[in-house]
């Protein structure tokens, strides 16, 4: 049988663009893992895997127009966002080529021996190593920033593991230009080629995750797909790490005073985050609890105001915005359920933003109004109004991990007054990002980001957002009692490469 074709659709129009490729056999999936862990060796080098993320950033720059044009068409994001989410991508690169010339990230501890201890201490030198080939799975909604020149494939590099992405079907022109970039920096940069491979296909996907030479897979997508790659990984002969992102609600929390102190300014706020992108954000805010008082009425009116302004949008292809469509049906036909300005279908091709409010007492305990506690992909968000702080902390007890959770206080709550610090322990929990203020949208690239929480945001207590992201593709070992001349480079104690390390408790630079 022929393998299946791989399209280019424009959904716009819902209309095929161009066959990209065909879908991977089997055997082509094993030939390219194969072919990657053969080009593990040359990332040794951490110099070379330093010079192949800046070269990939540079060279994302310089096929920018094309890299736009193509991703634009696939997805229908245009191209501002799509410039953004580029330079994003092309930084991500270089922040991970800082990381692997600083080398902190090897963790490495020296103790020498100490027969005055009791029991004595042998000597023992500790750092981390590189697992092997990384599966990565392209997100949707990011198609460079969380797809094939990504965050797990940028930080998968930087610790020197080579990487097979499985394409995603939404974006497969995009994939196939991306890769290319990041192969043709690798040569540039003194190395195989194949430190980057790509396969298309789901039945390739669950090929990948099985193969006995992947060591670790990282995943951006639906709780359903993602959780059955997990279980696959898991059900190996040799399990692997899964770090999958798969869904998440983003609830927020808006006091009575808040609202009295700001309600036209969050009622705005929100709905331009809860839209940012057709709200096809992972952080998207897609629950909040606002009072059911006068102050909250304006936060809800404001609300009104502001999403009724917002144009139908495109999604990213037709599958989401029938999923869409028809998760809001069904949530906006449930008892005590109001939708202010109504989501749903925009037109043959288009959906229109809204949202859906309930009395919270209805989410306070398990029941049909559940529904309203799941991610809803798309341009949507649920106002829960609450009568009592007491209502509060029982919804938010009956939420499942998220990636972010924010708080918004007035500026006495801020300063200590009320029950800030209070929310704010309730939903410490709840989240690998807390925010105080502001709106979930938009992931820093910074050091200490965290992107990630408990599942089913992620299915590990890892990020994939920030410097430590890295550190999902490394294991430590331990050389005891091992001679000098034997020693990897980055353990003895000359320290020929001048990296940071701790020996015998003392931080050294």
């Amino acid at each position: 049988m022929a393998a299946a074709p791989v399209w280019s659709v424009d959904p716009r129009t819902g209309k095929p663009r161009e066959q990209v490729a065909v879908e991977s056999t089997s055997g082509e999936v094993d030939r390219a893992v194969r072919a990657a862990h053969a080009a593990r060796p040359a990332l040794a080098d951490r110099g070379a895997r330093a010079r192949l993320l800046r070269t990939a950033a540079e060279l994302l720059a310089e096929t920018r127009d094309h890299v736009i044009e193509a991703a634009d068409a696939e997805t229908a994001l245009g191209p501002v966002r799509l410039n953004g989410e580029l330079a994003r991508t092309a930084a991500q690169l270089r922040s991970f080529a800082d990381v692997v010339d600083e080398g902190a990230f090897l963790g490495i501890r020296i103790d020498h021996a100490d027969a005055g201890r009791t029991p004595p201490w042998p000597d023992l030198r500790r750092y981390k190593v590189p697992l092997g080939v990384v599966a990565v799975y392209a997100a949707s909604n990011f198609p460079l920033a969380f797809s094939v020149p990504g965050g797990d494939t940028a930080s998968a590099l930087a610790a020197g593991c080579p990487v097979v992405v499985k394409a995603h079907p939404g974006h497969p022109a995009t994939a196939e230009l991306c890769a290319s970039v990041l192969r043709r920096a690798a040569h540039r940069a003194g190395l195989p080629e194949d430190v980057v491979v790509l396969v298309h296909g789901f039945e390739a996907g669950v090929e990948l995750v099985r193969h006995p030479l992947v060591t670790a897979a990282g995943f951006t997508g639906s709780v359903r797909g993602g959780r059955a790659l997990f279980d696959a990984a898991a059900a190996r002969p040799a399990p692997i790490p899964f770090h999958g992102e798969l869904g998440s609600l983003n609830p927020v929390v808006i006091t009575e005073a808040a609202a009295e102190e700001a309600a036209e300014q969050l009622g705005t706020g929100l709905a331009g985050s809860m839209t940012l992108g057709e709200g096809q954000f992972c952080t998207k805010p897609g629950f909040v609890l606002a009072p059911a008082s006068d102050a909250g009425d304006r936060v809800v009116k404001a609300l009104t105001g502001a999403i009724s302004e917002t144009e139908p949008g495109v999604m990213l292809d037709r599958r989401m915005r029938d999923a869409f469509v028809a998760g809001v049906r069904a949530r906006a036909a449930l008892a005590d359920v109001d939708a202010p300005v109504t989501p749903g279908a925009g037109g043959d091709h288009t959906v229109s933003a809204g949202f859906l409010t309930v009395p919270a007492r209805l989410l306070a305990e398990a029941g049909d109004h559940d529904l309203l506690l799941e991610e809803c992909f798309g341009p949507v968000t649920v106002v829960a109004r609450y009568d009592s702080s007491a209502e509060i902390t029982a919804v938010l007890g009956r939420l499942a991990g998220n990636l972010t959770a924010t708080l918004h206080l007035s500026g006495a709550e801020a300063a200590g007054g009320g029950r800030g610090a209070e929310l704010l322990a309730e939903l410490t929990p709840l989240a690998g990002r807390v925010l105080v203020g502001g709106w979930p949208t938009g992931v820093a690239v910074a050091p200490a980001q965290h992107h990630g929480g408990p599942y089913p945001a992620t299915t590990s207590t890892s990020t994939s957002v920030g410097a430590t992201a890295i550190e999902r593709w490394l294991r430590p070992v331990t050389y005891q009692t091992t001679p000098a001349a034997l020693l990897p480079p980055e353990l003895r104690d000359d320290n020929p490469l001048g990296l940071p390390r701790r020996v015998d408790g003392r931080l050294e630079h």
